[in-house]
């Protein structure tokens, strides 16, 4: 069996010219700038941190949009940070639910984390190689729907561990 060449998609490869028109979609490497412009779209307020890092805050969680590396190792990556603490008691639960998440879903992926008081805190993170460019439509459209995404598991797992609403899961006022 043989494979025609030109069967076979182009996954991030040099754009070039077609026969009938011009160049395929605006491939590049995206930056903070871009990122603000989304949230500014999306009508969502942030900040940003110490380390430079964008960061947009809800009331039970908070997000950053983070860039590190370079070349093509350069990567994007979507952290969010959920406020609700658990005890060390609590975390077999937490566990259950975050391996049925992770199981159902593409992202965030959802991991926990213990602080030395034994706070046992989730984040959520998704990540995407951008060094060798990507199409501008695609970052920004899979940068949404990442937020998207970090916003619904803080309604699944409320939802999933019965625990009560402690507010909307919009952008703070």
């Amino acid at each position: 069996m043989s494979i025609d060449p030109s069967s076979i998609p182009n996954f991030g490869g040099q754009q070039g010219p077609t026969p009938n028109g011009p160049t395929g979609p605006a491939v590049g490497v995206p930056n903070q700038e871009l990122i603000k412009q989304l949230l500014d779209q999306m009508e969502l307020k942030y900040a940003v941190d110490e380390e430079d890092d964008l960061l947009a805050p809800w009331e039970e969680f908070r997000t950053y949009f983070m860039f590190r590396g370079e070349g093509p190792q350069h990567v994007f990556a979507v952290r969010t940070f959920y406020e609700r603490a658990y005890s060390v008691d609590e975390k077999p639960q937490l566990l259950e639910a975050v391996d049925e998440w992770n199981h159902l879903t593409l992202w965030p992926k959802v991991y926990t984390n213990t602080d030395d008081e034994g706070a046992v805190r989730l984040i959520g993170e998704a990540q995407m190689l951008i060094g060798m460019g990507v199409s501008i439509d695609h970052f920004a459209a899979t940068t949404v729907s990442w937020i998207q995404a970090s916003i619904e598991f803080n309604k699944w797992l409320g939802e999933r561990l019965g625990l009560e609403e402690d507010g909307e899961a919009g952008a703070d006022d």
